[in-house]
C-alpha cells in the first residue's frame, strides 16, 4: 500500500503503484504513470505525460515531463519516461519530448545531481552521473555508464560515448567519443578514462587496445577513413573497439579533437 500525504494533490486519472511514498505539496498531473516502490520526496511535480518505472528517489523541488522549452512544440502528445531505481536529486526538470522523437528517455540506475536539467526528446542511457547544475539540450544522446561533471553545457543534437568522463565546466558542440575524459576550452580529447575503466573491470590488455586505437585516431595524422582502416588492420578486434570505430563512422556532428 502507497504511504500518500494528504497534502499532496493526484489527479484522479494517475496511475500509482505498490509502496510509493508521496511527500506533502507533490502534484502529479493526470496521463501520468508512476510504478512501484517509487519515493517522492516533498515538493515534486509530475506532469502530463510521465512515465516514471520502479523504485526511483525523486527529491524536493523536481520536475519531470514539463513541456518543452521549444517554440516548434504544439501541444502534441508526448513522453518523458524514467526508468528504474534512478536518483533525481533537488531541482531537476525533465521535459517531455516533441514531435521530433515523441519522448525524452532517462534510463535506470542514474544519478541526475541538483539543478540538471533534461531537454525534450533526449535520451540518457543507464548507469550515468549527471552532476550538479549541468544542462542537457534538445536530443542529445548520453550512453550508458557515462560521467558528466558539474557546470557542463552539451550542445543539441551532440551525443556523449559510453564510459567517457566530461570534466567540469566543459561546454561543447561535437561528440564526445567512447572511453576517454573530455575537457579544456575548448573542449578536447584529454586521454582515456583511465580510473572509470579499471573500475568497471576493463582489463589492462583491452585498455591498451582501446590506448591504441585513439593513438592512430588521433596521432597518426592519417584522414579519418584511412586512420579507422588502420584501427581495423592494426588492433585486436573487440566489441569495444567496433563500438569506437561505428561511433566515429557515425557522427553527424564531428567529434572532439
Amino acid at each position: 500500500m502507497s504511504k500518500i500525504s494528504p497534502l499532496a494533490y493526484i489527479d484522479p486519472e494517475a496511475k500509482i503503484g505498490e509502496n510509493c511514498e508521496i511527500g506533502p505539496f507533490c502534484f502529479i498531473d493526470k496521463n501520468v504513470e508512476i510504478g512501484d516502490n517509487n519515493v517522492l520526496m516533498n515538493s515534486v511535480t509530475v506532469l502530463y505525460g510521465a512515465r516514471i518505472g520502479n523504485g526511483n528517489v525523486i527529491f524536493p523541488g523536481a520536475v519531470i515531463s514539463a513541456v518543452p522549452q521549444d517554440l516548434k512544440f504544439r501541444g502534441e502528445e508526448t513522453t518523458a519516461i524514467v526508468g528504474d531505481n534512478n536518483k533525481i536529486r533537488e531541482n531537476v526538470t525533465i521535459n517531455r519530448g516533441t514531435a521530433a522523437k515523441g519522448r525524452t528517455q532517462v534510463g535506470s540506475g542514474n544519478l541526475l545531481m541538483e539543478g540538471v536539467h533534461v531537454a525534450h526528446d533526449a535520451t540518457v542511457g543507464n548507469g550515468c552521473i549527471i552532476g550538479n547544475s549541468t544542462k542537457l539540450a534538445g536530443e542529445i544522446v548520453i550512453d550508458d555508464n557515462a560521467i558528466i561533471s558539474a557546470n557542463v553545457l552539451m550542445h543539441q543534437f551532440c551525443r556523449v560515448g559510453g564510459y567517457t568522463m566530461v570534466g567540469g565546466g566543459t561546454r561543447f558542440s561535437q561528440d564526445i567519443p567512447p572511453y576517454i575524459i573530455c575537457a579544456r576550452e575548448p573542449a578536447a580529447y584529454c586521454g582515456l578514462n583511465l580510473v572509470g575503466l579499471r573500475r568497471r573491470g576493463f582489463s589492462n590488455e583491452l585498455i591498451e587496445n582501446i590506448h591504441n586505437a585513439y593513438r592512430i585516431i588521433y596521432q597518426s595524422g592519417l584522414a579519418l577513413n584511412d586512420a579507422l582502416q588502420k584501427v581495423r588492420d592494426e588492433v585486436p578486434a573487440s566489441p569495444e573497439i567496433d563500438y569506437i570505430i561505428k561511433f566515429i563512422e557515425e557522427s553527424k556532428r564531428g567529434f572532439v579533437h
